[in-house]
């Protein structure tokens, strides 16, 4: 499996307002290698960080694209998944029962979900409140999606194991097609060897390492 590791920073109270801030991250390792093994065209640059500080695990993506489709008709389930987002999966094993989803937009509309396999999806179900925060911004280049999760959520879902959380790393990219409508392109960190696009499969996921 890919792996990614995750260096530990110091406890602070402020490190949950600094996720959009770029020295935050300076000690991160970037992850850049996304790749869409179903579309022929380029991928944009997206940099992926991750930081943790034994109270939480921090994220962020930065994306190199400034074409953004949100569909604002309201903030359904169905609405959120017709828009561009980044998106983690968590597991606790290969069996994906249950695994859990986030799915972000860039004003950061979430979708949070605990799935089984065959796509089976319980949209009731909630990441426990007030141990995720979530924040965006945009520049002239990209659009940013980051947020902080309590290692005690992450602790009371099984998905951390010997300091290893197996995750899936995604982005959807929609794209306006001639009639005027939008279809999506779907990019991955680990290609999970599919004929079709499928992010819901245990070959999906990856390796982060929680350093010490």
């Amino acid at each position: 499996m890919k792996e990614y590791h995750i260096q530990i920073i110091d406890k602070n109270q402020e490190n949950a307002t600094r996720i959009l801030d770029s020295f935050f991250w300076e000690k991160a390792n970037c992850l850049t290698d996304f790749t869409s093994p179903w579309n022929n065209d380029p991928v944009l640059r997206i940099e992926f960080r991750a930081l943790w500080d034994k109270d939480n695990f921090y994220f962020n993506f930065r994306v190199f694209d400034t074409d953004i489709y949100i569909d604002k008709k309201d903030n359904s389930v169905d609405s959120i998944c017709e828009s561009d987002r980044v998106e983690l999966f968590f597991r606790s094993n290969d069996k994906l029962n249950p695994y859990y989803c986030l799915e972000i937009d860039p004003s950061t509309r979430l979708l949070d979900f605990e799935a089984r396999p065959d796509k089976i999806f319980d949209y009731d179900w909630k990441w426990a409140e007030n141990h995720i925060k979530l924040a965006s911004s945009k520049d002239e280049v990209s659009f940013t999606v980051a947020g902080s999760i309590s290692i005690a959520s992450l602790k009371e879902l099984d998905l951390i194991h010997d300091n290893i959380i197996e995750t899936g790393v995604y982005r959807a990219k929609f794209v306006k097609q001639k009639g005027g409508n939008y279809e999506p392109t779907w990019i991955t960190w680990v290609d999970p060897n599919t004929a079709e696009p499928n992010f819901h499969i245990a070959s999906s996921f990856g390796k982060f390492v929680l350093m010490e």
